[in-house]
Order: structure tokens, then C-alpha cells, then sequence
């Protein structure tokens, strides 16, 4: 690294670019992952790391746990399974709008502990709006319970939200210990979330007897596309989940284990077709991949690690310390709350991965890495459940406004940020509870 860049500390001219990132991806003038891949390019240009630096920064665990299971939702998604459920859900409860709410947000948040949330709300978006069409009631109540659903049932699991994805992977944590430690909090989240949306919307949705009954018709069956590759992609996706539990018993890392599965799959889809057709169908295969999605990581990681090899992630660290006293208690619940408070502002994967290298910092302080758990589970819960309080904190906010709007359905910023600020704010005071009960 450079003793100076232009003129200037290497610490404040990373630090600008940092910023500038952040700022411009609030903005959401300009494409994030063009952002990000254009502000890790300056950081090489200016010699705040090498080039080899910049790769050594990119986390390709990561990025091959997010590629791989991409491949397989999206072989998967031409099954028609997701419809098959949704549809399943509904006539489940005889088609009656609260049971409806209710079964179709666990269906969201069961989806969404082993798919992105983007990914789940558009299968089930477009699901909902057709039953809420039939049944003529407001969809506006299912979509924002399906999207507080899939940021808050993401949060149990290694892979169903990014920031657990990052942490997972830069610290090491396993299925099995994201499923230990943040599952019981998700699921008391959970309950209390439909308690209060059937007091709120559910208990006021009515639906007459002969438009239930047309949902009744529905043919779940006639939704299965591809019988064959339904049960393949069932045997790949639970093989997937089982490696993950045992991961470190196999000494396999998730984004191999990833990574074979959507190999595997990727095989048996092309089993026993012609050359040709078999190329048409991993075409197809590879462009589920969401390469503004795998881009905007590896940008950001070079970002980020430009940051950390300038100081700045050690001072902001030391400024930590110094706001808390250095007292373990008070630093667990103020990055709890942090991260909410942020990640409702800001797009809750680059304050993580600024986040991750920041806490690992702090190991000699509370006496090693193992002590850090509580920190990790602060930061995961703050960061995705915080993403649930604005229409800008997470991903899924977003796409299913899109989805809504497409609809005719009215889903802006203050009215979602109305029905959602108190729900997300009830949520993070169990955490807060959670944390304390459990760990402090």
C-alpha cells in the first residue's frame, strides 16, 4: 500500500470511497453491482492493494454458496412446485382469507430458510395475488406479511438471507449453528408477528362463500410442470441441506457443498438429451444466476478490504469500544440495535460485510473468537430482521413492491413503512430479550 494516495492518507482516501459507495447505492440512481465493481476497481487504481490484494479480499466461498443455490432454485422454480404449495396452502384452510394470511407467510418464511428472499416472494407474489383475486379482498395485507415473513424466516438458516451467507462464511458458523442459535428466536418472532397481524388485518378480511369456493377448484396438480425433474430437484436440494448440517464433519465448506449440488443437478438435467439440446438447457439453467447479485459482492469485499488493510475498520472498532466501555453486555445489544437501525436505512449486505472484520477485532478484547457468538447472532438478527422496517432495508421489500404496483396494488415507501416501523420495532425487542435471556 502506498505511504500516500494522491496527496492524501491512504485511511481517508478509503474511507471516501467507502462512503461513496454507501451513498450511492442508498441513492439507487445507478445499478449496485455497477457501483460496487466500479468502487473496488478505484481501490486497485490507486494503489490502496495490489491486485492480488483485491482477490485475496474476495470471499469465493460465498460467492459459490450464492451461485450454487441460485442453480438450483432456479431448476428447481420449472417444476412448478412453489405454485403447487402456495395453491396447496389455501385450499388448506378452505380458502378463508385470515387462514389464508396466515399459512401462506409460514409457507413464505419455511421457503425462505433455504431460498434468497427475493427469490421466494417472487413465486409466492404472484401466487397470492391470483388467490386474493378470486377471494376479492385486499392482497395489500398478505404481501407485506409475506415480505416481514421472508426477511424474518431467512434469518434461521446459514443461506436464507445474505448477511447470515457473509457471516456464515467469514466466521465460519454452520447450518447447524445458525439453526442453534437464531431459529428459536425466528420462530417466537414468527408467532408474534401473526398475532398481530390477525389482529391488525386478518380478523377484518371477509370473503364470500361462492368466491372460496372457486379457490376450492383450484387443481394444485395441473401446476406440476415436470414430474421427473421435480423429484430430482427434491433428492439434490435435501442431499444440499443434510451436507450442510454436517459440513463440518465432512471438512467441507458450503459453497462446495453448493456448488456439487447445482453440478449434480445441472448433470441429470442433461442426462439422456441430444447435444443440442442439452446446451439450451444449461443455457437456461445459467442465466438464473443473478450476476448483479454475485458482482456486487465481490466488489464490495475488495471495498471492504481495502478499508480494513487502510486502519479505519480498527478505529471504527476502537470508537465501538470507547461508546460501550468495553462492557461485553453493552456492545452485544448496541450492535443488535445498530444494525436494525441501519440495515432499515441502508442495504443491510455492505454494513455486514464492513461489520464482520470490524467485530473480529474485537476477539482479544472479550477474550478470543469463541467468545464472539453472542456478536455474530446480534449482528444477524439486527441486519435481517431490521431490513423488515422500510421499503429500502432489504431486497424483497423492493421486488415485491414492484410485483404490486405491476398490479395495480398500492405498496409506496409510507405506507409500507407505516404498517411495518412497529411490527419490526416489536421484533427487535424480542431479540433484545432473546440476547439477554440466552447469552448475557
Amino acid at each position: 500500500m502506498n505511504s500516500t494516495v494522491l496527496g492524501l492518507p491512504p485511511l481517508w482516501v478509503a474511507t471516501s470511497i467507502l462512503v461513496l459507495v454507501y451513498v450511492t447505492i442508498m441513492l439507487d440512481r445507478l445499478n449496485r453491482a455497477v457501483v460496487a465493481v466500479m468502487g473496488s476497481c478505484v481501490v486497485i487504481l490507486l494503489g490502496i492493494l495490489t491486485q492480488d490484494q483485491a482477490i485475496a479480499g474476495i470471499d469465493f466461498n460465498t460467492l459459490m454458496l450464492l451461485a450454487g443455490m441460485m442453480l438450483i432454485v432456479g431448476i428447481t422454480r420449472r417444476t412448478g412446485l412453489f405454485e403447487y404449495v402456495a395453491i396447496w396452502s389455501a385450499k388448506r384452510v378452505r380458502a378463508h382469507p385470515a387462514g389464508v394470511l396466515a399459512l401462506l407467510a409460514l409457507v413464505t418464511a419455511c421457503f425462505s430458510m433455504f431460498l434468497d428472499n427475493v427469490t421466494t416472494v417472487l413465486l409466492i407474489a404472484p401466487v397470492t395475488l391470483a388467490v386474493t383475486r378470486v377471494l376479492k379482498v385486499d392482497p395489500y395485507p398478505f404481501l407485506i406479511t409475506q415480505v416481514m415473513a421472508s426477511n424474518t424466516g431467512g434469518t434461521a438458516t446459514l443461506v436464507g438471507d445474505p448477511p447470515n451467507i457473509l457471516i456464515g462464511s467469514q466466521v465460519g458458523l454452520g447450518m447447524d449453528q445458525f439453526l442453534l442459535h437464531m431459529a428459536p428466536a425466528v420462530v417466537i418472532i414468527m408467532v408474534v408477528q401473526a398475532a398481530i397481524g390477525h389482529f391488525v388485518w386478518a380478523r377484518l378480511l371477509h370473503a364470500k362463500a361462492e368466491d372460496r369456493a372457486r379457490v376450492m377448484s383450484m387443481d394444485e396438480r395441473a401446476e406440476i410442470r415436470d414430474r421427473p425433474l421435480l423429484v430430482r430437484s427434491l433428492v439434490v436440494l435435501g442431499a444440499v441441506i443434510l451436507a450442510f448440517l454436517f459440513a463440518q464433519d465432512l471438512g467441507l465448506e458450503p459453497g462446495t457443498i453448493a456448488l456439487t449440488g447445482a453440478s449434480v443437478l445441472l448433470l441429470m438435467d442433461c442426462w439422456g438429451r441430444p447435444p443440442e439440446d442439452q446446451a439450451h438447457h444449461v443455457h437456461n439453467s445459467l442465466s438464473e444466476l443473478e450476476w448483479i447479485t454475485l458482482l456486487f459482492f465481490a466488489g464490495l469485499f475488495v471495498i471492504v478490504a481495502g478499508a480494513e488493510q487502510t486502519g479505519l475498520l480498527a478505529r471504527l472498532g476502537q470508537v465501538l469500544i470507547d461508546a460501550t466501555g468495553g462492557d461485553f453486555r453493552t456492545t452485544v445489544l448496541a450492535v443488535l440495535w445498530a444494525s436494525a437501525v441501519l440495515s432499515a436505512l441502508v442495504d443491510n449486505i455492505p454494513f455486514v460485510a464492513t461489520m464482520i472484520p470490524l467485530i473480529k477485532g474485537l476477539a482479544p478484547l472479550f477474550g478470543g473468537e469463541e467468545a464472539l457468538l453472542p456478536l455474530w447472532v446480534a449482528l444477524s438478527l439486527g441486519a435481517c430482521i431490521g431490513g423488515n422496517a422500510t421499503l429500502v432495508g432489504a431486497s424483497a421489500n423492493i421486488t415485491v413492491a414492484g410485483i404490486a404496483e405491476r398490479n395495480g396494488v398500492e405498496f409506496g415507501f409510507m405506507r409500507y413503512t407505516r404498517s411495518a416501523l412497529g411490527l419490526t420495532a416489536v421484533s427487535i425487542v424480542l431479540c433484545h430479550m432473546y440476547l439477554a435471556v440466552r447469552y448475557l
